[in-house]
């Protein structure tokens, strides 16, 4: 018996998010030979995201189109979805585990009356089951999952699963539209979305993350930082030491009680690496660490390890990174 997976896609400032194309590889690992994938779009002015999503490796691309849309709005997207929802009935949805996707996931797992998985970050098959990898504790213990029952609901961690390729010379997939108007006055509506992010890549998607903690000493002490993340393709953040002493805005915050990252390399500048830190970024491919102090807990976790001050090391690190990339 064959069956349909859903992915909702996300997308920002006109763009896809990779973690859509992280969710679309995920269902793919989960599909067995017969299974078909969608996606579904919601927003305005989505043409040309539809005809880019097109090219991936699915059956249809579903587009729910309206100015009310524009913004996220957990009601609306929800009453536009739930329709569109009840006349596909997907066996399974896939989304990222984002703000979007935490707060979304939960309302279409009771829609479908589905089980719900998050923060899965491997999706393997054995025999006649798919087995669900996510880690727990702050990452100090990792489980592994298996629905009994279809549908399911499952939120994808960015930056773990390798983002779909397009299905290069194949045919299309096809774009349906469909309408939508609210099912009742909607009790929220968004007026503006002032967005604060370390620069121009997302936090949570970024490749490079160069963060800062106490050692930074104040505001200006983020610019070095901000000028190697800048030049690295990367983004900045902070562990909370340096959030709560006012260094920088809580949205950097990396953590037990801030974001969770695997960047491929993860440069940590004046953090001493308490446990509540390491636990939203020792998942990280790379890091890489600068302290004065050489006894300091983040040495222990760290792949390289610099002691020095970090407002010598980083300057001198962007100097010598902008002469390999020239």
């Amino acid at each position: 018996m064959s069956r349909t997976f859903l992915i909702i896609a996300e997308h920002r400032d006109g763009k896809l998010r990779q973690v859509t194309l992280e969710a679309l590889q995920a269902a793919s690992l989960a599909a067995k030979d017969g299974d078909s994938l969608a996606a579904v779009l919601l927003g305005s002015d989505l043409d040309g995201l539809a005809g880019e999503l097109a090219a991936y490796a699915l059956s249809d691309v579903h587009v729910i189109e309206t100015d009310s849309l524009k913004q996220y709005n957990p009601e609306s997207y929800v009453d536009a979805l739930a329709p569109f929802i009840d006349s596909i009935r997907p066996d399974g949805v896939f989304l990222g585990h984002t703000a979007l996707g935490r707060d979304l996931a939960p309302a279409l797992a009771a829609k479908l009356s589905a089980g719900q998985l998050s923060d899965v970050t491997a999706i393997e098959q054995s025999g006649e089951e798919v087995v669900f990898t996510r880690p727990l504790y702050a990452g100090k213990a990792i489980e592994k999952k298996i629905f009994r029952a279809y549908p399911w609901v499952v939120t994808i961690r960015p930056n773990n699963i390798p983002a779909a390729g397009s299905a290069g010379g194949g045919q299309a997939a096809g774009i349906v539209k469909h309408d939508y108007s609210p099912s009742k006055p909607l009790r929220t509506v968004i007026r503006d979305v002032v967005r604060k992010m370390s620069g121009k890549v997302d936090l949570t998607e970024a490749k490079v993350i160069v963060s800062g903690g106490r050692g930074v000493k104040s505001g200006d002490g983020f610019k070095p930082l901000e000028e190697l993340a800048e030049l690295l393709g990367g983004a900045v953040g902070a562990s909370r030491g340096a959030c709560d002493a006012g260094y920088c805005d809580y949205s950097l915050q990396i953590g037990q009680t801030g974001k969770v990252v695997t960047p491929e390399i993860y440069i940590a500048c004046g953090i001493s690496g308490a446990i509540q830190h390491l636990a939203g970024m020792n998942g990280s491919r790379i890091i890489i660490a600068i302290n004065k102090d050489p006894d300091a807990p983040i040495f222990q976790i760290a792949d390289y390890g610099i002691v020095g001050d970090l407002f010598e090391v980083v300057p001198l690190l962007t100097q010598e990174f902008r002469k390999a990339l020239a």
